[in-house]
């Protein structure tokens, strides 16, 4: 998959419009907690303003569904951005209102603009064609290093890119280097190649975990999603978390791994709970016993043994997925360990955003993991095989057809 490169485009005193990531998260008091996302857009950024050009950023943060709301101000993020270029970064009122489309046109050379949180007009999340067309009438060129929003049809990923030809749109580093690397470990890994795939539900990664069964020589289930498959092999879950419409698929894949010659790890015990709480009264037990009206919440102890000793002999791991209910205490054991023995791993490490990408921060080896993706759904996608809706319009081939 070859990509239209900024380093190719010709925007040396130009205005650049770039769609960033910056959906970051926040504690109680607008502090940002994370700002991996923000750091991450830094060499794009820096890129073009070395080329003297005008940068007028952009981003969404969180869910304002069309409506301004103040709590998802960019304005924490603009404070954040000028402390890590060293520069001014300048905060628009709006988003296409008179003031800020002034401010756009104002912008001199060497000077960062960062527009109001895309997602507080209605137009973006419906990738509206009108809003597209206000946002690309900002600059002569446009650069998508947004790779976590990058598979959703908004109008400043997927509609603008009908405004600007080949030689004046192009992928940012960062979406860049994430398109690059998850191509390579898809086609060709090193081996042993194992998948670790975790999280509530099977149906959120079905079709990630048929995709992977032909590239993996092992995959590793936890979180939620494996009751599903210990419930089709008949034992007892109790109350925990199961999709009861995906039995079927859940032994199509078990079938399909065996007929592939995939090892298939599944927990076989679990930390089950008497309710869904932190302060909740807690046992491990094997995976065929868990008692009625309790629920698994983590991976146990002989599981974790059991998973470290398949993952000894692996080259690649890619990782998507917590293994239990990480975000209470009582429950991330079995994901901790599970961090700790991939971070220390001599393999090459692949964790795929969202909240495996939290996971590995909150449990403090996330400089030791190879490569973090910035995005959850869009690496989901891109292990589904699919094409990105963001990525399409800027691939070589399927452009230069369209030219």
């Amino acid at each position: 998959m070859e990509l239209l490169q900024l380093k190719k485009l010709d925007i040396k005193d130009k205005k650049v419009f770039i769609r960033c990531d910056f959906n970051v998260p926040m504690d109680e008091f607008g502090n940002i907690s994370d700002d991996r996302r923000i750091r991450s857009a830094v060499a794009t950024i820096n890129y073009c303003l070395d080329q003297d050009c005008a940068v007028i950023l952009a981003s969404h943060l969180g869910r304002p569904k069309g409506e301004v709301v103040q709590k998802y101000s960019l304005a924490p993020v603009a404070r954040r951005l000028q402390q890590l270029l060293k520069r001014h970064v300048s905060l628009a009122p709006g988003v296409v209102d008179d003031a800020s489309i002034k401010m756009t046109q104002e912008l001199p050379r060497h000077e960062i603009l960062l527009l109001e949180n895309l997602r507080f007009e209605a137009g973006e999340t419906k990738n509206d064609p009108k809003l597209a067309e206000k946002l690309a009438s900002m600059a002569e060129f446009y650069v998508n290093d947004a790779f976590g929003v990058s598979h959703r049809s908004h109008a400043s990923v997927a509609g603008i890119t009908h405004f600007f030809d080949n030689k004046h749109k192009a992928a940012g580093f960062l979406l860049e280097r994430e398109i690059n690397f998850f191509s390579k470990l898809m086609k060709n890994p090193v081996r042993p190649f194992v998948a670790i795939v975790g999280g509530s539900k099977v149906s959120g990664k079905l079709e990630a975990l048929i995709n992977l069964l032909p590239k993996v020589d092992k995959i590793f289930i936890g979180g939620g999603m494996a009751f599903t498959f210990l419930k089709q092999l008949g034992y007892n879950i109790g109350a925990s978390l199961v999709e009861d419409d995906l039995l079927d698929e859940a032994q199509h894949i078990m079938d399909e791994a065996k007929k592939l010659g995939v090892k298939f790890y599944l927990p076989v015990d679990v930390v089950a709970a008497d309710r869904f709480s932190e302060d909740a009264v807690s046992k491990i037990v094997t995976a065929q016993e868990i008692p009625d009206k309790w629920m698994g919440l983590d991976i146990g102890p002989a599981t974790v043994r059991l998973y470290r000793e398949g993952l000894n002999d692996v080259q690649t791991i890619l990782w998507n997925g917590p293994m239990g209910v990480y975000e209470m205490d009582k429950f991330a054991r079995g994901s901790s360990k599970i961090a700790h023995f991939v971070a220390d791993s001599y393999s090459t490490t692949v964790v795929g955003g969202g909240d495996t990408a939290d996971l590995v921060q909150k449990v403090g080896v996330d400089e030791d993991i190879s490569f973090i993706s910035t995005g959850g759904g869009a690496s989901l996608e891109l292990l589904e095989g699919k094409v990105l809706l963001g990525v399409a319009p800027l691939m070589v081939k399927i452009t230069n057809k369209e030219a």
